[in-house]
């Protein structure tokens, strides 16, 4: 017989609720993303995603979500899902993960499931405000880099594991077109 997970889903919603949410897997991996971008976007001095696959992430909602393309600082955009009432801003999807990857907005999770999460890295933090001091951050073992980072070397191997394991669900190697 199989073990049986003993996660508890993560969970949140929107300010005024019409949108709610699970993650159904603990996260990958949470950032603190300190880039100029996030903190015009977030009104604050950075942003915290926590990164679930997509097909770990349930909405509910009954009013379609609005969908906003903005920059990253990547380069790379991404697409910032918000509630069409209240217009908060829930999660994101990255150019460069397309929509196999969802960055939830971890200051939307719910305050038991908020208190569960807390940054595994901070990055682009070259752009950080002055009075974000991020020692006690890294004591407590978060890494800290003034842009992003190399995943292989930053991610648990768990979470990489599922990362690609998303990524290949995604693009199976017989339908991969070259030059992408």
């Amino acid at each position: 017989m199989a073990a049986q997970s003993t996660y508890v889903p993560l969970s949140g919603s929107c300010a005024c609720k019409a949108i709610t949410y699970s993650l159904l897997a603990s996260p990958l991996i949470t950032h603190c993303c300190h880039c100029t971008n996030c903190q015009r976007e977030t009104g604050s001095a950075f942003a915290i995603n926590t990164v679930v696959e997509t097909s770990n992430f349930k909405a509910h909602q009954s009013t379609p979500l609005t969908e906003i393309d903005t920059p990253s600082a990547s380069g790379k955009g991404q697409a910032i899902v918000r509630c069409p009432s209240c217009l908060v801003a829930l999660y994101s999807h990255y150019g460069g993960a397309g929509k196999l990857l969802t960055f939830v907005r971890a200051g939307t999770l719910d305050d038991t499931s908020r208190n569960r999460v807390r940054p595994d890295v901070h990055i682009y933090t070259k752009t950080k405000v002055d009075w974000v001091d991020l020692t006690g951050e890294e004591a407590q073992g978060a890494k800290i880099f003034e842009e992003f980072y190399d995943a292989q070397t930053v991610w648990s191997e768990a979470s990489l594991k599922r990362r690609n394991e998303a990524m290949a669900d995604a693009h199976p190697k017989d339908e991969e077109k070259s030059g992408e």
